[in-house]
């Protein structure tokens, strides 16, 4: 048989930055097990599948390992392959998914996702995550993921963390932060045991940033920047128990696979 795929770059006007993401629109649910070769097979950090139901999509996203709960990256990409490549016709496309329903809105140039805000908390962190992540951190937080804050952009970008030693600290992913030079916040994001030693633009993990820096900055929007080598900037809101996050995207590849 064969699937239609398209790979849009995300949080990036243009190709070759951003987050990278391959899309899937399927008629009907393959076998997980299909879903989760074929994400192997991309080699990306996510591939995602959406299927048409109830005028909304039922959405799930994939790692080269595993199925994870919330991805934001790829969420704007099925949107833009929705309104962009498809013709959705409309201003929103809805999103049934394992974090409930997500909403995407187009808004001239930006595609603006709705996602649950996730706060962190104090935690008492892993005593080996400090050496772990490198450098010399001023506060470590956890929600889904912990949060790890540095003092400086420049000090942020020069961590090298040890993906070996993360693999073995039980937390989903890593995401480490600090106040921007020339924005409000910049952030990396480190998920090794999921397949992804570090994700060039992360949706979800500001999910937690925003929450987190609206109490330290006294204020709810947000220009952030992820400062992988890819990079890519968003646009982001605080909104009560929810969050807006939004971003460009640029179209890679469309084609189709085989098997």
């Amino acid at each position: 048989m064969e699937v239609p795929i398209y790979q849009v770059d995300a949080f990036s006007g243009r190709v070759f930055s951003g987050n990278p993401a391959a899309i899937c629109p399927l008629a009907e649910w393959l076998p997980d097990a299909t879903l989760q070769a074929i994400a192997a097979e991309n080699n990306l950090a996510e591939t995602a599948y959406f299927v048409r139901d109830n005028g909304g999509f039922q959405l799930r996203w994939f790692t080269p390992v595993c199925e994870v709960d919330l991805c934001g990256h790829a969420t704007l990409a099925s949107a833009y392959v929705l309104f962009e490549e498809l013709n959705e016709p409309g201003e929103m496309v809805r999103f049934a998914t394992k974090s409930g329903q997500l909403t995407v809105r187009r808004e001239r140039d930006l595609l603006s996702m709705n996602f649950p805000s996730r706060p962190p908390e104090a935690i008492e962190a892993d005593p080996n995550l400090e050496r772990a992540m490198g450098g010399e951190p001023v506060e470590i937080l956890a929600a889904r993921d912990y949060l790890v804050r540095y003092r400086t952009e420049a000090e942020l970008r020069r961590i090298a963390p040890d993906m070996e030693a993360l693999k073995r600290i039980d937390r989903f992913a890593f995401i480490a932060t600090a106040p921007g030079e020339d924005c409000d916040f910049v952030s990396r994001f480190f998920a090794p045991a999921k397949g992804v030693p570090e994700d060039p633009v992360t949706g979800s993990a500001h999910c937690t940033l925003i929450p987190y820096w609206a109490t330290q900055l006294g204020k709810t929007s947000f220009r952030a920047r992820q400062v992988s080598p890819r990079g890519g900037e968003l646009w982001c809101k605080l909104e009560g128990d929810r969050v807006e996050i939004a971003g460009r995207a640029a179209l890679f590849l469309r084609g189709r696979i085989a098997f």
